[in-house]
């Protein structure tokens, strides 16, 4: 590939903006489905494809809105029915963050368990029943994950349809 080539240039960037929102699923500050539809947009307005990637377009945006909003609704709902509050989860959250920096990615995971628990025991008032809840908001964090990533890897995969076929 030389860098002159205008449509390989676009498939690349467009390949490395999915990749990045795949991976931007696990490390805070990327936000993933954006970056991974806007490699499809990159590769739509700015590819030489045919009319198809109007298509694959028009599907990668369905993809993405209805997992960004799967992504919240599904894990929440869960969350709401075992009574773990949403100030625990920002706890958690906080507190992964904080931990990603100080232990690169294991303190993500660390701060976010440590961050729930502590709010829970403070809420519940005992580590018996704080853990119940700190179970269930990784479950759900998990859970919100999982449903991010699929989204991206349908997006993907779209992608991929559109330059083999469009």
């Amino acid at each position: 590939m030389s860098l002159t080539d205008s449509q390989a240039l676009v498939t690349l960037v467009a390949a490395l903006a999915i990749v990045a929102g795949l991976a931007g699923v696990v490390v805070p500050g990327l936000p993933a489905l954006p970056l991974c539809w806007g490699g499809v947009l990159v590769w739509a307005l700015f590819g030489e494809a045919g009319p198809g990637r109007w298509a694959v377009l028009a599907a990668a945006t369905v993809v993405v809105v209805g997992g960004t909003v799967v992504k919240y609704l599904w894990p929440g709902r869960n969350l709401k029915r075992t009574g773990v509050p949403t100030s625990s989860l920002l706890a958690g959250g906080l507190l992964g963050l904080v931990g990603f920096f100080v232990v690169p990615v294991v303190g993500l995971v660390l701060g976010f368990v440590g961050g729930v628990w502590a709010a829970e025991r403070l809420r519940l008032g005992s580590h018996q029943l704080a853990w119940p809840s700190t179970v269930q908001a990784l479950k759900a964090a998990g859970l919100s994950m999982l449903v991010e990533f699929l989204a991206g890897v349908v997006v993907a995969v779209l992608w991929v349809a559109g330059l083999l076929f469009a």
